[in-house]
Order: structure tokens, then sequence, then C-alpha cells
């Protein structure tokens, strides 16, 4: 979606739209739309939204207003997102090309109105590239938007917020993308793409520089599939020379069917976004790039595709990781912390990183505990724990910490290796972050996001559709703007 900026609203503009603060009705609106949007019990409310229609120049005009709200409130920004949002979700198929958005007298500031432009935006995310066959009324009309009487300073805080949507986007793209499409190898490659002149370093590991660097328990995962497994980092030095990274670890399962311990059929096809955690630190990372942060940024994901084949792992196998621990795999279905410990083992000894933050749809049990409405955040460190679910609350990524604890580590232990994959029955959220936690070297401050309820939506959101939400992008964004800049 194209967006521009004007001082005057287009002669031949056919659909306007106005923002509302909870409790008011723009100023100059003709009386059949301040009356109408009374009669429709139009009150201003985030997200709320009413349509009339009026003769002007002779010709008649789709007039649209959307509600932000209450003014001077903390949710200010998200209420502007969910404004913008609604325009979008009510004009993307509508057979309107183009919408002007007429703010003046609107009393928004720059930064606000980045955030109406960025919910509009987020809003119109569509992946469409495989359905041939759409009906008319269903095909993506909206495509330019016009904004008139931005304020001053709309054109800087409006860049900073494309490189967020761009990243979200991006994220969205690699988790709706299908496994056949989308693999550890083509992974790389889109990314590789996607960076390409932007000042970042991508690192690519093989199957055979992981063997060599002893990842046996990353690339067990990896086995029965015909896929080759890759790691892929991508560093981003904005901040002071020699200063410490933070790292940001993502859990790259491209297909997920369990393995050996094979996964039931109704369902399996959603396994496509078991990269999830992968796709939000590589877009987190693009977003961080494009708008040039200031601060020493590190992603590295971990990519493989989990298949059963006669090379696969069996229950009961023995894996040894690259920290020289060893792991008895008796579910071959609790990949992702095989995949992770090597992942987050080779950044912290490629890295250093002062600190480190992994993201992973790792367990169905974090959807038992917090449903879809919080991510599950695991961490040895409170500071950083506060930290993290700040930001999640000021991105509207929201997480919620759950305890890590010794009392869990027998759930773990095997009668013949260092640990097992899997615990008992209950707590299985916690057993799979205290075995992520026995590869943190040195007392690192470490925190494990289960993002596994999160990183798709089967019912639209404030500013996402159904499918791909781009959760984690703004978490880690707006985590790196609060604590690693400046």
């Amino acid at each position: 979606m194209k967006i521009t900026f004007s001082d005057t609203v287009p002669s031949n503009a056919r659909l306007v739209a106005h923002i509302a603060d909870k409790g008011k009705t723009p100023d100059g609106l003709e009386k059949a739309l301040v009356e109408g949007a009374d009669a429709a019990r139009f009150k201003g409310n985030p997200g709320q939204c009413f349509e009339g229609f009026v003769e002007r120049g002779g010709a008649v005009v789709r007039v649209a207003i959307a509600g932000a709200g209450k003014k001077d409130v903390d949710a200010r920004g998200a209420n502007l997102e969910k404004a913008g949002a609604a325009l979008t979700a009510k004009y993307l198929t509508s057979g309107e090309k183009s919408l002007v958005l007429d703010l003046n007298g609107s009393g928004l500031d720059a930064a606000e109105t980045a955030s109406l432009l960025l919910g509009l935006r987020l809003r119109g995310w569509r992946h469409d590239a495989y359905r041939t066959r759409l009906k008319e009324e269903q095909k993506v009309s909206l495509d330019q938007v016009t904004v008139v009487g931005a304020p001053d300073g709309t054109d800087a805080a409006w860049e900073d917020a494309c490189a967020v949507a761009e990243g979200v986007e991006f994220t969205r793209d690699l988790v709706a993308e299908p496994a056949n499409v989308l693999f550890p190898v083509s992974f790389v490659e889109k990314c590789q793409e996607k960076f390409a002149g932007t000042g970042a370093e991508l690192i690519v590991l093989d199957d055979a520089q992981m063997e060599e660097l002893g990842m046996g328990a990353l690339l067990g995962v990896g086995l029965g599939s015909e896929q080759p497994s890759r790691m892929l980092a991508i560093r981003w030095n904005g901040g002071a020379e020699g200063e410490k990274p933070t790292a940001f670890v993502g859990k790259g399962v491209c297909f997920d069917t369990g393995g050996i311990s094979l996964k039931p059929g109704p369902g399996m096809g959603d396994m496509k976004f078991d990269m999830g955690g992968s796709g939000a630190v590589v877009g987190a990372m693009l977003a961080m790039v494009k708008r040039k942060a200031k601060a020493n940024v590190v992603g590295v994901v971990g990519l493989v595709e989990n298949m059963p084949d006669g090379r696969a792992m069996r229950p009961g196998d023995v894996v040894t990781s690259m920290s020289g621990q060893t792991i008895e795999v008796l579910n071959t279905d609790a990949e992702g912390r095989l995949v992770l410990c090597d992942a987050l083992h080779w950044t912290q000894k490629e890295f250093a990183p002062k600190q480190i933050v992994d993201f992973a749809t790792l367990t169905g049990a974090i959807i038992i505990s917090l449903g879809n409405e919080h991510a599950g955040l695991f961490s040895n460190n409170d500071d950083l724990s506060e930290k993290l679910l700040a930001s999640g609350k000021s991105s509207g990524d929201k997480l919620w910490r759950l305890p890590l604890s010794p009392a869990y580590d027998k759930q773990i232990n095997s009668p013949i290796a260092d640990m097992q994959n899997i615990g008992g029955k209950g707590a299985g959220s916690i057993t799979a972050a205290q075995f992520l936690q026995r590869f943190i070297m040195d007392d690192t401050p470490w925190a494990h996001c289960d993002i596994a309820g999160t990183v798709w939506a089967d019912k639209p959101g404030p500013t996402y559709d159904k499918g791909a939400t781009g959760y984690g992008v703004r978490l880690i964004d707006n985590f790196v703007r609060e604590n690693c800049e400046g």
C-alpha cells in the first residue's frame, strides 16, 4: 500500500476519512454526517468506524470517521493503530482504489500520526500469491492512501515506522509460506536477498560446518529430511565499537511432522509456522537495520526440517550437543529445544553477547496455559524479564512470566545421558525452558519466549487478518529502542 502526503484534498477524492477522539466529531462535516454518526451510535471508541455519503462539488463522496478513543491515555498509540487498521479493514476489498485521510483539525502530533498510519498499513498485509480464483469482491483494491494535513515531523516519524512495518511484513511473509517453498536453504536465500545492501553482515553455516562444530542436537533433528539444515546469523553493528551485542535466537523448524514421534494428521498443516521464532528474529533484524538502530545486535536462527525417514532420529537415541552435553531423545516431536540448544551455545561462543533472548514456537503446553493472548516468558534474570515485559506491553506483543526452578530439573534428568528432551505430563513449557537454561553459560542474562500461541491467528486482530501475525518483531524492536540504544 502506497502512502503519500499532500497539503490539500484532491478535487477528485471519492473516499475521505477522518479521525475522531472519543465523544467528538470532526469539525466542518455536513449535518447529514454529524447526525448520521450520532444515529449510528458512533462514540469514537478505538477502532469504531462510521460511514456516510454526501454530495460535494456535484459528486457523491464516501466519508468515513474512525474512532481513536480518549486522547490522554497510555494506550493512545495502540488506539490510533486500531483506528488506522479499521479503515483498511473496511475498504481494502471495497472496490475503492484510493483513500484520502484528512487530518486537518485532528490535533495529532507526528508520532501519533505515524501510529495511525502504521495500523493502516499493517492491516493491509495479505498473502494471496497462491489464490488464483478470487472473486472480484474478494480482491484487494485499495492501494493508495493520501494523507492531508499531517503535522510537522511526520516524514521522519513515518520513515521510522515504515522500517518496523517492513520487518513485520517480512515475518508474516515467511510464516505464511508453505513448506515446499520455505525450507532452510530458501529461508536463507530470502534473507540474503532482503538484507542485500543494508550494511548488515550475514553468516551462514551448512551441514558440514555445523558437524565440524559438533552440533549433533540440531543436525539430529534434520536427519530425516532431504532438505539440508542451516544456521544463519545476521549481525548489525550500529552501536559503540567493541560493545558486546544483544543477541536474539530463533527456532526455525520450517516444517514439523514430529519425526518418528509423528503428529496426528488433523492440523499438521499448521506446522509450516513452526519457524515463527526465526521469522520474528529476522523480521526484527530487518526493522532495526532499516531504521539504522544505534545498537550492536545479532540475530541467529537454526533452520531445519523435522521429517520421518529411514535416517531420522528414533525415540531413545542419544545425541551430543555442541556444548558437549548429551541428550536422550525420548520424543522426536520435542525437537525445537534440540535446535535451540546448539544455536544458543554457538551464539554465546561466537558473539559473546551481553544478554540473549530466544523466541520459539516451542510447546503446545503454553497455549493451554495462556491461550493466544500472551506468549510465555522464562528467564534467569529479573531485570531482563521486567524490561521484556514492559516492551511487550508497549509494543502490543504481550508476555506473561512463568517460573524457572531447580525443582523441575528432576523431570528432565536422564538415567543414561546428561538430560532427556521431555519431562512428565505436567509443566511442559517450564521443563522445556529448564532444558534450554542448561545451555546458558556463565550466568549470561537470558530469556526464553514461548510464542506457540501468538504467531498465527484464526480470527482477525487489531492490526492483522487471519493468519500470520508478525508477533515478536515489535517486541524485539521496542526492547532494543528502550534498553540498548542511546
